[in-house]
């Protein structure tokens, strides 16, 4: 059972890694107090295709990583009580 907590804990601190990582690299999405202000238009092709850009594609990563953050951080707690 040791193993599997010393595989947990290193998969764990490679995914705290990237998450941080992923998330400094990640450009500010939202337009803030002007673009609630001035009513930005969100209809656009840009906004409707963003999923499919690099912006997107790392927003999503980041999604699945904060997830994974969770779940082995679950995992962890249930490992170390055991």
């Amino acid at each position: 059972m040791e193993i599997v907590k010393y595989i947990v804990l290193g998969i764990y601190l490679i995914i705290c890694v990237a998450l941080i990582i992923v998330a400094t690299i990640q450009t500010k999405d939202s337009q803030g107090a002007s673009g609630t202000i001035t009513g930005s238009s969100t209809n656009n092709f840009y906004e409707k295709n963003k999923g499919r850009t690099k912006e997107g594609k790392m927003k999503r990563f980041t999604i699945l990583l904060g997830i994974l953050f969770v779940v082995f951080a679950i995992l962890l707690g249930i490992l170390y009580v055991i």
